[in-house]
């Protein structure tokens, strides 16, 4: 299992958290999703065999929260 942190601009509110965890949350291989509204990141568990961070990034721009950058956590 992997761990990242994504810097995410476009977090606002709970709206914008509920929509990110229903986006990343039923992917394979996705493990957890924690959005932290004040910091506009997302920290995701995931396992690289299954997802990596681009079709992560695909799907969240498809959402309207493109990813700023992504680091390793």
């Amino acid at each position: 299992m992997a761990k990242a942190i994504l810097n995410v601009p476009e977090i606002s509110c709970e709206h914008c958290e509920h929509a990110i965890t229903e986006a990343l949350a039923p992917q394979a291989g996705v493990r957890t999703v924690a959005v932290d509204i004040p910091a506009k990141t997302v920290t995701l568990d995931y396992d690289e065999a299954q997802i990596d961070l681009p079709r992560v990034g695909t799907l969240l721009d498809e959402e309207g929260y493109p990813v700023e950058s992504a680091v390793p956590a």
